[in-house]
């Protein structure tokens, strides 16, 4: 999915590797940004999409793109992940869910999924390009269950065609 739209811009503590806070403008010198906006905490799926990404950094690297995960808890959750998984990539935490609702990232089961986190986040993924003047949305994944979020290499596919 392409989207002509600018994305948001956006400031968050950043439990991971990088500046603290953290926003969309001070991830680097990157052509792309893949943000990740994980569930939850405890979501099992999470921990594994940041370790995978943990060990794919470089074949991102590769593509000129800099990877930042999006977790709606607050920042003593995220350094536990930080401690256990080491990301090279900012850990950012979003507590009140702002950062996720303004990119849209989806919820499960209606109402119950807006009054309640763990039952109602899905994952989520964009690639920002960022190479113009404003970050704009170059392809977007909206997972429509707990585990529906793209594999590395699909990603890598995407940011390759993306680079021409």
């Amino acid at each position: 999915m392409s989207h002509p739209l600018a994305a948001p811009e956006f400031l968050l503590a950043n439990a991971g590797s990088g500046p603290d806070p953290c926003s969309l403008a001070a991830l680097g010198d990157a052509d792309f940004v893949v943000l990740v906006f994980l569930r939850d905490f405890h979501c099992d799926w999470c921990r594994k999409q940041v370790r995978t990404l943990t060990d794919r950094d470089e074949d991102f690297r590769a593509r000129n793109a800099a990877v930042a995960a999006v977790l709606p808890e607050p920042a003593e959750r995220a350094r536990q992940w930080v401690d256990r998984y080491d990301p090279p990539f900012p850990l950012l935490t979003d507590p009140d869910g702002t950062v996720c609702d303004a990119y849209d990232q989806p919820r499960q089961l209606a109402g119950l999924g807006t009054a309640n986190d763990f039952l109602g986040r899905l994952p989520a993924m964009f690639v920002l390009d960022v190479r113009g003047d404003e970050p704009r949305f170059a392809w977007a994944h909206r997972g429509d269950s707990p585990r529906d979020r793209p594999d590395a290499d699909e990603v890598c596919a995407k940011l390759d065609a993306l680079r021409g």
